[in-house]
């Protein structure tokens, strides 16, 4: 005869509601990468990435102007969440001094 199965114990709720969170917070960056391919932003070289329950964006963009538009968009997609920026604006101006070669 076989042994009466025995229930398995039910994770604990704060343990299933982080794990749906971390889906939930996943779902939502990957979207946001998506909206960043599909935008005028597409060519910028901007990474999002969830770490420690936070998510960080990294990147350099050409002016001030695609950095405002894009931390816009980011707090958009990722609005009631745990947001780092790091986006830096390249320096695009010409020289004002001749280099001088040793």
């Amino acid at each position: 005869m076989s042994e009466p199965a025995v229930p398995r114990p039910a994770a604990p709720r704060g343990v299933a509601e982080n794990a749906e969170n971390t889906q939930n917070v996943e779902y939502r960056v990957a979207h946001l990468r998506d909206r960043l391919a599909a935008e005028e932003l597409g060519e910028l070289g901007v990474r999002a990435e969830v770490r420690a329950g936070a998510v960080v964006v990294t990147g350099t963009v050409p002016s001030a102007q695609c950095r405002e538009t894009l931390l816009r968009t980011v707090h958009e997609e990722l609005a009631g969440l745990a947001v780092h920026t790091d986006v830096v604006v390249a320096e695009n101006a010409s020289p004002d001094h001749a280099e001088e070669l040793s």
